[in-house]
Protein backbone atom coordinates (compact mmCIF):
# COMPACT_ATOMS: atom_id res chain seq x y z
CA UNK A 1 0.00 0.00 0.00
CA UNK A 2 1.76 3.56 -1.12
CA UNK A 3 1.94 5.82 1.69
CA UNK A 4 -0.32 8.39 0.41
CA UNK A 5 -2.90 6.02 -0.61
CA UNK A 6 -2.79 5.79 3.77
CA UNK A 7 -2.81 9.19 3.99
CA UNK A 8 -5.96 10.09 1.67
CA UNK A 9 -7.80 7.32 3.48
CA UNK A 10 -7.61 8.79 6.66
CA UNK A 11 -8.72 12.34 5.30
CA UNK A 12 -11.73 10.36 3.64
CA UNK A 13 -12.81 8.24 6.94
CA UNK A 14 -12.53 11.83 9.26
CA UNK A 15 -14.31 13.51 6.66
CA UNK A 16 -17.48 10.73 6.81
CA UNK A 17 -16.94 10.04 10.60
CA UNK A 18 -17.02 14.24 11.59
CA UNK A 19 -19.56 15.12 8.29
CA UNK A 20 -21.60 12.23 9.37
CA UNK A 21 -21.34 12.88 13.40
CA UNK A 22 -21.41 16.65 13.52
CA UNK A 23 -24.05 16.78 11.00
CA UNK A 24 -26.60 14.56 13.17
CA UNK A 25 -26.32 17.50 15.82
CA UNK A 26 -27.49 20.31 13.71
CA UNK A 27 -30.19 17.24 12.45
CA UNK A 28 -31.05 16.32 15.65
CA UNK A 29 -31.43 19.79 16.83
CA UNK A 30 -33.44 21.06 13.77
CA UNK A 31 -35.93 17.69 14.03
CA UNK A 32 -36.41 17.84 17.67
CA UNK A 33 -35.21 14.41 17.92
CA UNK A 34 -33.53 12.54 20.81
CA UNK A 35 -30.32 14.34 20.73
CA UNK A 36 -28.67 11.76 22.36
CA UNK A 37 -29.42 8.45 20.94
CA UNK A 38 -29.32 9.86 17.57
CA UNK A 39 -25.83 11.66 17.57
CA UNK A 40 -24.48 8.34 19.45
CA UNK A 41 -25.54 6.48 16.52
CA UNK A 42 -24.35 8.97 14.20
CA UNK A 43 -20.87 8.80 15.05
CA UNK A 44 -20.84 5.14 15.38
CA UNK A 45 -22.63 4.17 11.80
CA UNK A 46 -20.53 6.91 10.83
CA UNK A 47 -16.95 5.30 11.78
CA UNK A 48 -18.51 1.72 10.80
CA UNK A 49 -18.84 3.27 7.04
CA UNK A 50 -15.83 4.50 7.27
CA UNK A 51 -13.79 1.82 8.55
CA UNK A 52 -15.68 -0.66 6.34
CA UNK A 53 -14.57 1.67 3.05
CA UNK A 54 -11.33 2.14 3.54
CA UNK A 55 -10.02 0.53 6.86
CA UNK A 56 -7.88 -1.87 5.38
CA UNK A 57 -6.16 0.35 3.53
CA UNK A 58 -4.90 2.88 6.68
CA UNK A 59 -6.18 0.62 9.31
CA UNK A 60 -8.67 3.03 10.21
CA UNK A 61 -7.51 5.72 12.82
CA UNK A 62 -9.87 8.39 11.99
CA UNK A 63 -8.54 10.30 15.23
CA UNK A 64 -5.32 11.64 16.40
CA UNK A 65 -4.99 9.93 19.88
CA UNK A 66 -5.70 6.25 17.66
CA UNK A 67 -2.72 7.24 16.23
CA UNK A 68 -0.55 8.42 19.44
CA UNK A 69 -1.93 4.49 21.02
CA UNK A 70 -0.87 3.13 17.89
CA UNK A 71 2.47 4.92 17.91
CA UNK A 72 3.36 4.34 21.44
CA UNK A 73 2.46 0.39 20.74
CA UNK A 74 5.23 0.49 17.92
CA UNK A 75 2.63 -0.43 15.15
CA UNK A 76 3.57 2.96 13.03
CA UNK A 77 6.30 5.50 13.03
CA UNK A 78 6.56 8.38 14.26
CA UNK A 79 6.27 10.15 10.67
CA UNK A 80 3.41 8.24 9.90
CA UNK A 81 1.66 9.46 12.63
CA UNK A 82 2.34 12.89 11.96
CA UNK A 83 0.91 12.63 8.46
CA UNK A 84 -2.02 10.48 9.85
CA UNK A 85 -2.27 13.67 11.84
CA UNK A 86 -2.31 16.23 9.71
CA UNK A 87 -4.68 13.87 7.08
CA UNK A 88 -7.18 13.05 9.88
CA UNK A 89 -7.39 17.52 10.53
CA UNK A 90 -7.55 17.96 7.01
CA UNK A 91 -10.31 15.69 6.53
CA UNK A 92 -12.82 16.97 9.55
CA UNK A 93 -11.80 20.58 8.40
CA UNK A 94 -13.08 19.87 5.08
CA UNK A 95 -16.28 17.87 6.85
CA UNK A 96 -17.35 21.20 8.66
CA UNK A 97 -16.45 23.71 5.35
CA UNK A 98 -18.87 21.28 3.92
CA UNK A 99 -21.47 22.15 6.47
CA UNK A 100 -20.79 25.30 6.53
CA UNK A 101 -21.13 25.41 2.65
CA UNK A 102 -24.91 23.28 3.01
CA UNK A 103 -26.45 25.43 5.66
CA UNK A 104 -24.05 28.39 7.29
CA UNK A 105 -21.09 29.19 8.85
CA UNK A 106 -23.04 30.63 12.05
CA UNK A 107 -24.79 26.63 12.19
CA UNK A 108 -20.99 24.78 12.77
CA UNK A 109 -20.83 26.88 16.49
CA UNK A 110 -23.58 24.24 17.34
CA UNK A 111 -21.35 21.49 17.05
CA UNK A 112 -18.47 22.26 18.98
CA UNK A 113 -17.78 20.63 21.91
CA UNK A 114 -18.41 21.92 25.25
CA UNK A 115 -18.50 21.01 28.86
CA UNK A 116 -21.75 21.05 30.29
CA UNK A 117 -21.02 23.95 33.14
CA UNK A 118 -23.92 23.16 34.99
CA UNK A 119 -22.72 19.70 36.01
CA UNK A 120 -18.86 19.06 34.90
CA UNK A 121 -16.17 21.52 35.75
CA UNK A 122 -13.39 21.86 33.19
CA UNK A 123 -11.38 19.68 35.01
CA UNK A 124 -14.10 17.23 35.20
CA UNK A 125 -14.56 17.56 31.32
CA UNK A 126 -10.87 16.87 30.62
CA UNK A 127 -10.91 13.84 32.73
CA UNK A 128 -14.06 12.12 31.38
CA UNK A 129 -12.23 12.74 27.66
CA UNK A 130 -9.32 11.17 29.22
CA UNK A 131 -11.65 8.14 30.53
CA UNK A 132 -14.17 7.91 27.57
CA UNK A 133 -10.90 7.85 25.32
CA UNK A 134 -8.95 5.41 26.84
CA UNK A 135 -11.84 2.84 27.23
CA UNK A 136 -12.49 3.51 23.00
CA UNK A 137 -8.99 3.22 22.40
CA UNK A 138 -7.99 0.32 24.01
CA UNK A 139 -10.52 -1.76 22.49
CA UNK A 140 -8.71 -0.79 19.49
CA UNK A 141 -5.40 -1.94 20.60
CA UNK A 142 -7.43 -5.17 21.39
CA UNK A 143 -9.27 -5.67 18.28
CA UNK A 144 -6.78 -4.42 15.80
CA UNK A 145 -4.11 -6.90 17.13
CA UNK A 146 -6.57 -10.16 17.18
CA UNK A 147 -7.94 -9.44 13.43
CA UNK A 148 -11.25 -10.41 14.43
CA UNK A 149 -14.20 -10.32 12.07
CA UNK A 150 -16.01 -8.26 13.91
CA UNK A 151 -13.14 -5.54 15.32
CA UNK A 152 -15.27 -2.84 13.03
CA UNK A 153 -18.40 -3.57 15.23
CA UNK A 154 -16.51 -3.76 18.23
CA UNK A 155 -14.97 -0.39 17.46
CA UNK A 156 -18.24 1.71 15.76
CA UNK A 157 -20.30 0.29 19.29
CA UNK A 158 -17.71 1.45 21.38
CA UNK A 159 -17.99 4.63 20.11
CA UNK A 160 -21.44 4.67 20.07
CA UNK A 161 -21.72 3.69 23.71
CA UNK A 162 -18.90 6.29 24.61
CA UNK A 163 -21.11 8.91 23.19
CA UNK A 164 -24.67 7.62 24.74
CA UNK A 165 -22.79 8.18 28.33
CA UNK A 166 -20.86 11.39 27.39
CA UNK A 167 -22.67 13.69 25.09
CA UNK A 168 -24.62 14.97 27.58
CA UNK A 169 -20.95 16.07 29.95
CA UNK A 170 -18.56 16.87 27.53
CA UNK A 171 -19.99 16.38 24.45
CA UNK A 172 -18.01 13.13 23.88
CA UNK A 173 -15.40 13.97 21.30
CA UNK A 174 -12.78 11.72 22.33
CA UNK A 175 -11.15 13.19 18.87
CA UNK A 176 -9.15 16.45 19.13
CA UNK A 177 -9.64 16.27 15.04
CA UNK A 178 -13.68 16.03 16.03
CA UNK A 179 -13.11 19.42 18.16
CA UNK A 180 -10.87 21.03 16.68
CA UNK A 181 -12.50 21.55 12.96
CA UNK A 182 -15.65 23.49 14.03
CA UNK A 183 -13.85 25.07 16.01
CA UNK A 184 -11.33 26.39 13.57
CA UNK A 185 -14.41 26.86 11.16
CA UNK A 186 -16.84 28.65 13.56
CA UNK A 187 -13.91 31.20 15.18
CA UNK A 188 -15.16 29.80 18.88
CA UNK A 189 -12.35 27.91 20.42
CA UNK A 190 -14.02 27.92 23.93
CA UNK A 191 -12.24 24.58 26.33
CA UNK A 192 -10.30 23.52 23.15
CA UNK A 193 -7.53 22.81 25.47
CA UNK A 194 -10.21 19.58 27.19
CA UNK A 195 -10.78 18.05 23.92
CA UNK A 196 -6.65 18.21 22.83
CA UNK A 197 -5.19 17.55 25.98
CA UNK A 198 -8.15 15.02 27.63
CA UNK A 199 -7.88 12.34 24.52
CA UNK A 200 -4.22 12.60 24.58
CA UNK A 201 -3.78 11.44 28.09
CA UNK A 202 -6.87 9.00 27.19
CA UNK A 203 -4.83 7.60 24.26
CA UNK A 204 -1.44 7.34 27.10
CA UNK A 205 -3.85 5.27 29.48
CA UNK A 206 -5.15 2.67 26.78
CA UNK A 207 -1.41 2.16 26.34
CA UNK A 208 -0.31 1.45 29.90
CA UNK A 209 -3.37 -0.61 30.25
CA UNK A 210 -2.93 -2.35 26.94
CA UNK A 211 0.62 -3.28 27.92
CA UNK A 212 0.18 -3.86 31.47
CA UNK A 213 -3.55 -5.56 31.05
CA UNK A 214 -3.47 -7.17 28.02
CA UNK A 215 0.00 -8.38 27.58
CA UNK A 216 1.28 -8.48 30.51
CA UNK A 217 4.06 -6.44 30.58
CA UNK A 218 4.96 -4.83 33.63
CA UNK A 219 8.02 -3.14 33.01
CA UNK A 220 7.95 -0.26 30.91
CA UNK A 221 10.97 1.74 31.17
CA UNK A 222 12.59 0.87 27.71
CA UNK A 223 9.55 2.60 26.23
CA UNK A 224 9.05 5.51 28.39
CA UNK A 225 11.95 7.11 25.80
CA UNK A 226 9.59 6.80 23.11
CA UNK A 227 6.53 8.34 25.08
CA UNK A 228 8.82 11.41 25.45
Amino acid sequence: MKDWQKYAAEAYGTFVLVGVGTGAILAASLSGGAIVVHVSLAFGLALLAGLYTVGRISGGHFNPAVSLAMYLDKRMSMTDMLFYWASQVVGAVIASLALAGIINQDAIAGTITRVNEAYVSSFGGFLGEAILTAVFVLVILVVAKGGSSTAYLAIALTLTAVHLIGVAFTGASVNPARSFAPALVSGEWGDIWIYLAGPAVGAVIAWVLYKVMVTGDTDLRDDIPRMM
